[in-house]
């Protein structure tokens, strides 16, 4: 027994300790258990088992699957409406073995298109990355590799003069590995790292590097290489060194434009096939003999196929062109850079380290970023040659010249000859109270819309069972329950704008027969059960995301009101009164403080005063007063002949007006 309901877990705990492909396996398919339904441990027990079990069929029969394709093939025969699966009861015995018959006779018919579309997602999915998570990935994974020679560093406690100069070769060693820039069996390299790692870090600096913690050793050996690895791309600018550093931008600039060449050229022939097919199920629509002559060449899955191509094709393309100009940029920043310390050293011995250290800093940065591009775009290159496989198989599923025979009298358009046609027959919004039309010129964002059905007419895909053909923006974008909408006609916008509903429910009964459909026509909302591993996290920024599994915890607050508690209550009495005591006791102290003249220098005093100043006064009117001079004169005193003194006093003082 098995149950109803096979939904994408990506983050289940479950994952922990797998291998990278169960991984991506529960992601195409997990266990959501209800009430009545076995366990989840169970229910995924019993769907691997069914997915071993189809894979050791397949084997025998000399078919290696994996067992993501598997698990995609599982949720396609579990899906299709035509297979019987009952989604709302769980599934018997019988049930299983329906399903694992069902999923090997798919899995075997190797000249069904729809088998080699879903391989091509599957081998997509598991191997394309965007650019962020790339980087950031090979970034890990290289501080991955180096953790060992880092922590031999950090961890060093050398005392000896041998050990510290075993330290400084290691310190070498880890500058070589981190930059990449020549091996550390290369003796004319590590002799030129050691020079220029001397003149930055000398090795009699090492006691103070090991008196460090762990985090700042880690953090000065990143900025050392840095600037060692300026110094020699400076060095090798100077065309003083440089030894085993490759000309990155000379490959890159070389290595670039072919591989863009190559993809674009593939993507003309892609386009092509693609419009080739659209030609030929459009004459065929029309012709009943000829509809059923193309039958057993399954057309329709085959521009399934061929369309799906053309967008991961657009996808390699769209990456190598962004990496190109990344490039550009930096190259033209690293000859800034050169240049500037040209200017800043010129023929000077000696120059500030405030001065060269940011650029050497820069300069490593640039060539770091080049060799992250020079690894993308082999990544990228390389993705697009196990691509080509799936190309090729078209001359299988509908040979050259049986399409040729069918082309006879037919032109060939492209999607752009189809958007021409009807360039000027617009909708008219007057017709349409109760819907939002959106056109070019009255919408800023335009153009950055997300177009549903990645730009296929809706109406088109619904009413011609599942034929695709590009829709015309130009002639109005539906607005649809904040979903947008491209028709390939007038005609078509109005007969879908009568019933949204119906259409769209047709698509989504379609896109259950076909699974491919789904990732190529982004019904990820619709079908939250297979979105592709690496586009979970695209799909989370514009759909809502269903809840399958969530951790929740709640907490009380201790105290909701604020706290009234007295910190200084006592319940003891003897405790108060041996507190009162020693307060009493205080009273009755006095605070002495002396100051020695060996410690007065200990503490810093300054006083501040104000220096004296002259000062003047000035009264209103300047005057004077003359006393007369006292003038008294006494006669007699000496006496004389007579015994009596006859004393005479003369006042001769002048009058004070006399003055």
């Amino acid at each position: 027994m098995v149950t109803r309901c096979l939904q994408r877990a990506p983050d289940c705990p479950n994952s922990r300790g797998r291998t990278p492909e169960e991984k991506r396996t529960d992601t195409a398919l997990a266990v959501d258990s209800g009430p009545a339904r076995m366990p989840p441990t169970q229910a995924e027990s019993v769907i691997r088992s069914i997915i071993r079990e189809v894979g050791q069929e397949c084997a025998v029969h000399g078919e290696i699957v994996s067992e993501t394709l598997i698990a995609f093939m599982v949720k396609a025969v579990v899906l299709d409406p035509s297979n019987g699966f009952n989604m709302d009861r769980t599934l018997m015995k019988s049930d299983v073995q329906n399903l694992v018959k069902l999923c090997m006779a798919r899995l075997l018919d190797t000249k069904n298109p729809s088998l080699d579309t879903i391989k091509m997602q599957v081998y997509f999915d598991m191997n394309y990355t965007n650019r962020v998570e790339f980087l950031e990935e090979h970034h890990r994974v290289l501080d991955l590799r180096l953790g060992s020679v880092t922590r031999e560093i950090t961890d060093n406690r050398a005392c000896t003069k041998e050990e510290l100069e075993s330290l400084y070769r290691k310190i070498i060693s880890y500058m070589l590995l981190r930059s990449g820039l020549g091996s550390p069996t290369d003796i004319k390299t590590v002799r030129e790292v050691t020079a220029a790692l001397q003149s930055v870090f000398p090795q009699a600096e090492l006691g103070t590097f090991l008196t460090l913690c762990k985090k700042d050793k880690e953090r000065q050996l990143k900025e050392l290489t840095m600037i060692v690895t300026g110094i020699r791309l400076f060095n090798r600018d100077c065309g003083k060194g440089g030894e085993g550093i490759d000309d990155l931008p000379g490959v890159l600039h070389e290595a670039i434009p072919a591989t863009l060449q190559h993809i674009d050229d593939q993507l003309e022939k892609t386009q092509h096939q693609a419009y080739c097919y659209t030609a030929v199920l459009e004459k065929a629509a029309d012709n009943p003999l000829m509809k059923a002559e193309l039958q057993p060449y399954m057309l329709k899955e085959a521009l399934y196929n061929i369309r799906q191509c053309e967008v991961f094709l657009q996808i390699i393309l769209s990456d190598i062109i962004t990496g190109a100009q990344e490039v550009e940029m930096m190259t033209k920043q690293l000859g800034a850079h050169l240049e500037q310390l040209k200017m800043t050293v010129k023929s000077k011995t000696a120059v500030p380290t405030s001065q060269v250290f940011p650029i050497f800093i820069a300069l490593s940065t640039l060539w770091t970023s080049l060799q992250d591009e020079t690894v993308a775009v082999g990544v990228l290159s390389n993705l697009f040659t196990h691509l080509q496989p799936f190309l090729d198989a078209h001359e299988l599923f509908f040979p050259e010249r049986v399409m040729q025979q069918h082309l006879n009298g037919v032109t060939v358009k492209t999607d752009m000859d189809r958007m021409k046609e009807h360039m000027e027959d617009r909708v008219n919004v007057a017709d349409f109270r109760k819907l939002e039309w959106l056109f070019p010129e009255t919408t800023a964002n335009f153009d950055k819309l997300l177009i549903q059905y990645r730009g296929f007419c809706a109406y088109t895909f619904a009413a011609a069972d599942g034929f695709l053909l590009a829709g015309n923006p130009a002639i109005g974008i539906l607005k649809y329950k904040e979903k947008y909408y491209t028709f390939s006609s007038k005609d078509a916008a109005y007969s879908f704008a009568e019933n949204p509903e119906h259409y769209i429910d047709i698509v989504r009964e379609k896109a259950k027969k076909h699974i491919e459909l789904i990732q190529l026509l982004e019904l990820h909302q619709q079908f939250e059960t297979v979105i592709p591993y690496s586009q979970i996290r695209e799909a989370d920024k514009h759909y809502i995301k269903p809840i399958t599994k969530s951790e929740s915890s709640t907490q009380t607050d201790t105290h909701i009101l604020p706290p009234t508690i007295v910190r200084t209550y006592e319940w003891n009495e003897w405790e108060l009164r041996r507190k009162a005591i020693k307060l009493a006791n205080l009273r009755q102290k006095v605070t002495h403080s002396v100051q020695t003249n060996l410690t007065h220098w200990r503490r810093e005093n300054c006083s501040q005063v104000y220096p004296p100043k002259n000062t003047s006064t000035q009264s209103m009117k300047e005057d004077s007063t003359g006393v007369p001079r006292p003038q008294i004169y006494l006669a007699g005193l000496r006496g004389g002949k007579s015994k009596i003194a006859d004393e005479v006093k003369v006042n001769l003082t002048r009058a004070v007006d006399e003055n």
